[in-house]
């Protein structure tokens, strides 16, 4: 199975998109791999097609949603649900109602040819202007308690990282005078390549190798900083972790990673979860699990015991003729959802200790309690359903 990508990546857009950004990339992902336009394709390419298209639906679908982006955002794909994507039952639709519907406008699509979309993509390679830096993204490790997962908590997490220079304000340079437009892009920040061949020439722009993309150079450089802008420090950030987390899970906190020179975009700082093993319990997903060992006594006469469920401790009552190996279910003391639905439940085995060592006086009154009839197993009796289910695994 192919590992899903990254619905960021799919359309070709970064994590700070605007929804007109969004809304583009969708609008060339349709135009480029909507199964339509393959239909006198290979075999391979319709396929090929159909996917990218399904891909870059699902994409949008989440993306486009405010709500299930900023959980995608902070969770990836465990933040949303497994068919995020359209229904695909019923085809894939006609090109010209999904962007009429999505978009509005007046498309036309077929006969080899499209009306309506060289307004939106134009008619080849242009330029985009100045490119806006951004600062790298910071990915540490958090680590959690079960507690912590229970109910949520703030976390503050110590980093370095690149934050503007004081002296220059970001800038690299001494005085704003000192920021001049690059003469090799005038300012747009890339250069115009041509290349000429038997089908035509094609035009593609390429970041200015002279000021990378920024369309500024500086003449006199911040001493501080030599330039960069950027100096590095040791910060500490406030976290808050939403309840039900769970190992491995990443956590996005968007501009607080490391800033990007001269006013750019600031990374984010990404939190890999790492949750500590509990001394009592055991977790998986959203349910926990405890193991209580009682004696044969309380096994036979029936008893109540104390269950450390997070945060507080819960009593359960042991009926009498309690069989080892019995799990009881106490609904609702497990953790809750990552996506807010609901809360998991405590699973409690009860194992019976059998001693392996009896004094005279407890012997002899073992020995006299074997001869009654109560004592001796007869799977035709209440315990049937137990005798049955044990030996399912001989």
């Amino acid at each position: 199975m192919t590992e899903k990508r990254d619905y960021y990546e799919v359309l070709g857009i970064q994590k700070g998109a605007s929804e007109d950004d969004i809304k583009q990339a969708y609008r060339k992902a349709a135009l480029k791999w909507h199964p339509d336009r393959w239909v006198s394709g290979t075999d391979a390419e319709k396929k090929t097609a159909e996917e990218k298209f399904k891909e870059a639906s699902e994409a949008y679908s989440v993306l486009s949603d405010p709500q299930k982006r900023a959980k995608y955002d902070q969770f990836g794909f465990a933040g949303v649900d497994s068919g995020a994507g359209p229904d695909w039952s019923q085809g894939f639709g006609n090109l010209n109602d999904i962007l009429n519907n999505l978009f509005g406008g007046n498309f036309s699509f077929g006969g080899g040819g499209f009306s309506g979309f060289e307004s939106f993509f134009g008619g080849g390679g242009r330029s985009q202007g100045p490119r806006t830096l951004r600062g790298r993204d910071i990915r540490t490790r958090v680590t959690l308690t079960l507690e912590d997962v229970a109910s949520g908590c703030t976390k503050e997490v110590s980093i370095e990282r690149n934050r503007p220079c004081p002296d220059c304000n970001g800038r690299g340079a001494q005085n704003e005078s000192d920021i001049k437009t690059c003469p090799t892009c005038h300012g747009s920040g890339q250069v115009q390549r041509v290349v000429s061949s038997l089908f035509g020439r094609t035009v593609t722009y390429e970041a200015c190798p002279q000021c990378g993309g920024e369309g500024k150079s500086v003449s006199n450089p911040c001493k501080r900083c030599g330039g960069s802008g950027m100096e590095r420090r040791r910060e500490t950030v406030r976290v808050k972790i939403p309840a039900g987390v769970e190992d491995g899970m990443q956590i996005t906190v968007r501009g607080e990673g490391n800033s990007a020179p001269r006013g750019g975009v600031n990374g984010d700082l990404l939190l890999v979860v790492s949750i500590q093993q509990h001394p009592q319990l055991k977790r998986d997903g959203a349910n926990l699990f405890y193991t209580r060992v009682i004696s044969v006594t309380d096994a036979m006469l029936g008893t109540t015991i104390d269950i450390p469920a997070i945060g507080s401790t819960q009593k359960l009552k042991v009926d009498p003729g309690t069989q080892s190996g019995t799990v009881v279910r106490m609904r609702g003391q497990g953790l809750p959802s990552v996506n807010g639905y609901g809360r998991g439940d405590l699973y409690v085995k009860v194992l019976v200790w059998i001693p392996r060592k009896l004094r005279g006086s407890d012997k002899e009154a073992i020995e006299k309690l074997a001869q009654s009839e109560a004592v001796k197993p007869d799977p035709t009796r209440d315990d049937r359903e137990l005798f049955e289910k044990e030996s399912q695994y001989f």
